[in-house]
């Protein structure tokens, strides 16, 4: 699996009118939290469906966009934070220790 940098605010709409499900990981490249946290999710990613689109963001680098992505789903901000979307609408977020792969596939698979 690899990620697609979310680099440009258009990207949020395509992953809003994305049918099937993509996950966004917000990470703070200065955080030593958020870097085990995406260390983990890596270590664990196999679980995800291969056609899980994967999103990750820099929010450090593009504030704006990460500003944007909570409005656009209705969450509140968190760092590090993971969030599935399914047919444009947040269906899981996660920060902190409870991120997880495992989780997410779960709700993907059921």
């Amino acid at each position: 699996m690899q990620w697609t940098n979310i680099t440009d605010l258009s990207q949020i709409d395509e992953i809003q009118k994305n049918k099937g499900y993509s996950l966004i990981f917000k990470h703070s490249t200065r955080c030593s939290v958020s870097m085990m946290a995406k260390r983990r999710f890596e270590m664990d990613w196999d679980a995800l469906p291969e056609d899980t689109s994967l999103y990750f963001l820099d929010l450090i680098s593009y504030r704006d966009i990460s500003a944007q992505i909570a409005e656009t789903f209705h969450v509140h901000h968190e760092s590090p934070q993971i969030l599935l979307i399914r047919d444009g609408e947040c269906v899981l977020d996660a920060s902190h220790g409870d991120i997880s792969a495992e989780e997410a596939a779960q709700v993907i698979n059921n």
